[in-house]
């Protein structure tokens, strides 16, 4: 009994739920199902811009888990800024598009915090003909390891 309560326990903490649906209603029956079960939920851009990130911080101030897959790109003190307003929202992970600047940025915003930056190296919807049309002179499998070398040497969590 134990060591089911224990697996249950270590499965609730890991498990990330994505609430890839498009209405804070949609999301709060999703949660209200899981509840018990689940902890820790994603949120992204369909759900943050419909009222997401207010449900966010009500998720966080009662104790769940919350990552903003995001992928935040822009100058380095805009990511900055946005990265310390994300930590004081209370949110547990946050994706940042793997550019040395805004990673660095990133991470110095963030020091000091509980917030986990997780790099996204190269979109999974990109093939190779995308990369070359945006002017890339790596395939995805080169830019993925040449970025993921970036986000170690930034500091970055993990890698999406």
């Amino acid at each position: 009994m134990i060591a089911s309560t224990l697996q249950a326990q270590s499965m609730q903490e890991r498990l990330i739920v994505g609430l890839d649906v498009p209405t804070v209603r949609e999301a709060e029956q999703a949660v209200r199902e899981l509840d018990g079960v689940v902890s820790f939920y994603k949120i992204g851009y369909q759900l943050a811009f419909a009222g997401g990130l207010d449900f966010a911080r009500e998720l966080t101030s009662g104790g769940t888990k919350v990552f903003l897959d995001m992928k935040l790109l822009d100058i380095d003190h805009t990511v900055a800024k946005g990265v310390e307003n994300i930590v004081k929202m209370g949110m547990t992970m946050l994706t940042i598009h793997a550019y040395p600047k805004a990673m660095a940025a990133a991470v110095e915003a963030a020091r000091g915090s509980d917030l986990c930056l997780l790099a996204v190296s190269v979109l999974t919807s990109m093939d190779e003909q995308d990369m070359i049309d945006v002017g890339y002179e790596y395939d995805p499998h080169t830019l993925v390891l040449r970025r993921s070398e970036q986000a170690l040497h930034a500091g970055m969590g993990g890698m999406q």
